[in-house]
């Protein structure tokens, strides 16, 4: 039998290494090339938000990266003229919404090969490094790759092609896509600083703090092994050598022994988004497709959310479990998240840090909707076409799911013990029936690539036929958290998101509703169409 051909992922970064990650985690063979010979040593992004950990967690590779990192439940908001401190975002909230009720603290630089080791781990030999992609051709049912390599000129083919490779991403350039948007005058410095304010000199800064102000404003983020300031950079300004920034550093935290710069970065800041992010079998991906001002932690963690969307796509289609046009629903549902979502959340967060506009309220404060929000938890897409779609979670108590919401990640008991409901769906499409599990309700049959379970109050007795397809809700407390009313149906997505809410109907809305996203009608929607 002949062996499917890989998926290829270009560019072994954070994203491409997720994307692998959950191409490994469905089952689909995959092969990431990578054009240097080592994993990048720069100083990047440091944070990761909740949303990311869950996915790490689908992945199966959150722990290795939990291991690596600091973990936070406050996000400081202050006044860096008067040290005056607003309302911290507090994730600590979100604890009947997810197991990771916290945003996490690791350098780009540390986590990259903690996934890679990871990925490693579930599919040796994975990572080809040195391997730089020259040029590719598309056919029917395949990408010819063309690689430069140590040991000359290689061919794969592919299944698919993912540009991960950056914002100057040569796979979006061979396709003629152009990208739109602006580069902003001002850059942002980045330096890592050895220097102890935890013991030494003790200054009591929440673990992730953002310093604002109108001359010159200041982030501060508590490294695992060092502390990291950023602060924007004007201009045609040199760079500042060590000394300036020790210094630099000092007055914002006093004066302190044994400071030490360890570590340095300048980059420009954008906001560029890809006009295309398909053509044919090669998708765009993270900063290939978007490059986002990376305030709020806003520039990473949207690029982890195209890996969270695009790998379970790809499985259901080379699965046979669905046609290609559920590919579709990869951009139509991203780029609005990317252009307008965080695109424009990061940059309402710099006029915020600037002081120039302080209407950013559901993004700021101590409420749940901003726990919510920061944390990227509140992402709800468009998944059924209609343009409705956000990033923004309001008031300060949670509000019932509805269609497109990443579904709140509660806990159910089924046969064996407890279970939460991402891990249901996590290589599934699920359907929850809330209704009474003492009437015995019938449940039509599962579907390639659907399950389907009734949740209750009632624990299905053992002669009733649905010890194994039901879930335990001691007290409703899932059900009261999910806010869905008595006999209703909710389809969850293998990302977690809602796909529909309907009534519990006998003649299975739920499977037409599966069928649609598909592409493949069901059994009973063939036969009526034969007669």
């Amino acid at each position: 039998m002949t062996e499917p051909l890989p998926v290829a992922v270009v560019g072994g970064g954070p994203v491409g290494l997720i994307t692998a990650l959950g191409l490994v985690h469905h089952g689909i063979p995959v092969m990431v090339f990578e054009e240097d010979e080592a994993l990048s040593l720069d100083t990047k992004a440091g944070t990761v938000l909740t949303r990311t950990l869950e996915v790490l967690h689908r992945y199966d590779a959150v722990d290795t990266v939990l291991r690596a990192s600091l973990r936070i439940d406050e996000i400081g908001d202050l006044d860096r003229a008067t040290g005056t401190a607003r309302d911290s975002v507090r994730t600590g909230l979100l604890t009947e919404d997810t197991r990771f009720p916290f945003v996490v603290n690791i350098p780009q630089h540390h986590m990259e090969p903690v996934l890679h080791r990871r990925l490693d781990e579930l599919a040796p030999g994975t990572v080809h490094m040195k391997h730089r992609m020259t040029g590719f051709t598309q056919h029917s049912d395949h990408v010819e790759i063309l690689l430069d390599t140590p040991e000359g000129e290689r061919r794969v083919a592919a299944q698919y092609l993912l540009a991960c490779d950056g914002g100057r991403s040569q796979t979006r350039e061979q396709l003629g896509i152009t990208v739109e948007g602006h580069t902003l005058d001002q850059r942002y410095m980045l330096v890592d600083l050895e220097v102890d304010l935890d013991v030494a000199n003790p200054r009591d800064y929440p673990y992730l703090a953002y310093f604002g102000d109108p001359a010159e404003w200041m982030i501060l983020v508590r490294q695992p092994h060092c502390w990291r300031f950023l602060y924007p950079l004007e201009s045609g300004r040199p760079e500042p050598d060590h000394a300036e920034l020790a210094a630099k550093a000092k007055r914002f935290i006093g004066d302190v022994d044994g400071l030490r710069v360890i570590g340095t970065n300048i980059y420009p800041v954008h906001h560029r988004v890809a006009n295309r992010w398909r053509v044919g079998r090669v998708f765009l991906m993270g900063d290939a497709a978007h490059l986002i001002t990376p305030m709020w932690a806003l520039g990473l963690n949207t690029g982890v959310l195209d890996a969270s969307n695009l790998p379970w796509r790809l499985a259901w289609v080379l699965r046979g479990w669905a046609d290609e046009s559920i590919l579709d629903g990869y951009e139509r549902e991203q780029a609005p998240v990317a252009v307008r979502g965080s695109g424009e959340m990061a940059e309402a967060a710099r006029a915020y840090m600037d002081r120039r506009d302080s209407s950013v309220s559901a993004m700021a404060g101590g409420g749940w909707g901003v726990a919510v929000t920061r944390s990227l938890l509140g992402v709800r897409l468009d998944v059924d076409g209609t343009g409705d779609w956000s990033m923004i979670a309001t008031g300060d108590a949670p509000h019932a799911a509805r269609t497109g919401d990443r579904l709140p990640d509660v806990r159910l008991f089924g046969p064996d013990g407890a279970i939460h409901v991402h891990d249901l769906c996590a290589d599934a499409f699920v359907a929850l029936y809330f209704t009474d599990a003492r009437r015995n309700p019938q449940l039509p049959a599962d579907s390639p690539g659907l399950r389907r379970y009734v949740v209750s109050r009632w624990d299905a007795p053992l002669d009733s036929g649905l010890r194994d397809r039901a879930l335990f809700d001691p007290g409703e407390r899932a059900t009261r958290r999910l806010g869905v009313a008595p006999d209703s149906a909710i389809l969850v997505r293998p990302d977690g998101h809602v796909a529909a809410i309907v009534g519990f109907d006998p003649a299975d809305p739920i499977g037409d509703v599966y069928a649609r996203i598909t592409g493949r009608a069901s059994a009973q929607a063939l036969a009526e169409g034969l007669k």
